[in-house]
């Protein structure tokens, strides 16, 4: 759940399709496997899959003349640079590199704009003020956000978060190569009301990652944590159920609202849609009136927040209705473990 601002998230829910039954997704995982119950909010550091174009600026060239060469190529705010000459970018470092190696000679770069690749000639311009060589754009190499991670498998250490796809501001997809989970506080809380959706607000406490991310897709962040990098002594284990053992009812949700530690709070699934193809397998609702107090019921941040009914884990929080806060959508569990 994600848009940042220094590190406070605002998350972008979407959806997902449900891949396979829930018989399958559960055998393939391991019917007797237990789960770590997550709820801790994690900051996540996301690759953005090469230098990407956060906006447009102007060069003053040593001539003194102002140019944009950036915009005269074509390039656009959202679009990523993956190769320059045939040579991969994956950060700012070899973007500037392969600027300088120019001398101010046109460059051939590579870039990604809505899933589609093209080739943009353009020249750098040496700025007067730097004397470096520049095209005019203001880019980025990495995302961060905050958001909730789901289970750790007891056995692999594997773990799954979220709960719905990542993207960022201009909906362009994740990559995850060299990404990193971060052990986060939560220090405050914007409350969700009718038609605007809250959002938690939280530092990364340190750089040491607890984690590393290896996949993202439609059903979430997946990846790996260190036996030795988190603290699981206290923490609870339960079995996975397949949806069609849900039922309308009471039922609990984990989320971390303020500092770092889960707290349990009280909910009712109102809806079970098991064939669902956006995988809303399930309509929730806070009832739990601290929840309701601290936050106004589910904001951006908690996606991924378990969810149990009776004592075992069928879900996670994944949508937030904006017309009423205390109400949303969650996924079914087997299909975030079939990912």
């Amino acid at each position: 759940m994600r848009k940042l601002k220094f590190f406070i998230a605002t998350a972008i829910l979407a959806s997902c399709f449900a891949v396979g039954s829930s018989v399958p997704a559960l055998q393939a995982e391991g019917a007797e496997e237990r789960y770590y119950i997550g709820g801790m909010t994690a900051g996540f550091m996301l690759s953005a899959g090469g230098a990407q174009v956060i906006g447009l600026s102007e060069i003053v060239g040593e001539d003194g003349c102002a140019s944009k060469p950036a915009e005269q190529a074509g390039l656009r705010a959202g679009d990523t640079i993956c190769a320059a000459d045939g040579i991969s970018i994956t950060n700012i470092e070899q973007l500037n590199a392969a600027l300088e190696r120019s001398g101010g000679n046109p460059v051939r770069l590579t870039v990604k704009r809505n899933g589609d690749s093209a080739e943009v000639s353009i020249r750098p311009v040496k700025e007067k003020k730097s004397g470096k060589y520049k095209i005019g754009v203001l880019i980025r190499d990495t995302v961060s956000g905050i958001g909730t991670v789901t289970y750790v498998n007891q056995r692999t250490m594997r773990f799954g978060a979220l709960g719905h796809a990542v993207t960022d501001e201009s909906k362009q997809s994740m990559a995850i190569s060299d990404s990193k989970v971060y052990l986060c506080s939560v220090i405050g809380v914007n409350k969700g009301v009718r038609g605007r959706a809250g959002e938690l607000r939280g530092l990364f406490l340190n750089d040491k990652a607890i984690a590393r991310a290896e996949k993202v897709c439609s059903c979430g962040l997946y990846g790996t944590f260190e036996k030795t990098s988190y603290d699981f002594a206290q923490m609870q284990t339960v079995l996975a159920a397949p949806i069609s053992e849900a039922t309308i009812g009471k039922a609990v949700i984990y989320s971390t609202v303020n500092g770092v530690k889960p707290q349990q709070y009280e909910i009712a699934i109102a809806k079970v849609d098991e064939g669902n193809k956006e995988n809303k397998n399930f309509v929730i609702k806070i009832t739990d009136e601290r929840l309701i107090e601290e936050t106004g019921g589910i904001v951006q941040g908690m996606s991924g927040s378990p969810i149990l009914q009776n004592g075992k884990l069928i879900g996670a929080v994944t949508h937030v209705f904006l017309n009423d806060p205390t109400r949303g959508y969650g996924i079914g569990i087997e299909h975030m473990l079939a990912e």
